[in-house]
């Protein structure tokens, strides 16, 4: 079975958020982490959704979501950077 480059990615990308969310929790961030922990993990699921879609109608609606939910994620990331929580 060939490897999916793009969920690979996306899993690692999951995987590094929830270090950042657990970093965040200790120094007791609690509303923003969460915000980021919420979206940026979905991204990797509606990859994997969109992997299994339906039709090409329904692949391209989930491709449409990940891209909405990777684009917040840089939103709470900018901001946490901002806010003097990450650098």
């Amino acid at each position: 079975m060939a490897t999916n480059l793009i969920q690979t990615k996306t899993f690692a990308f999951s995987l590094l958020i929830v270090s950042v969310f657990k970093i965040l929790q200790e120094n007791r961030e609690y509303i923003l982490s969460k915000q980021l922990l919420r979206c940026a993990t979905s991204v990797g699921a509606m990859i994997m959704e969109a992997d299994h879609a339906e039709s090409r109608a329904d692949f391209k609606h989930k491709m449409s979501i990940a891209q909405k939910e990777i684009n917040e994620s840089i939103y709470w990331l900018k901001l946490l950077e901002a806010a003097k929580y990450l650098s």
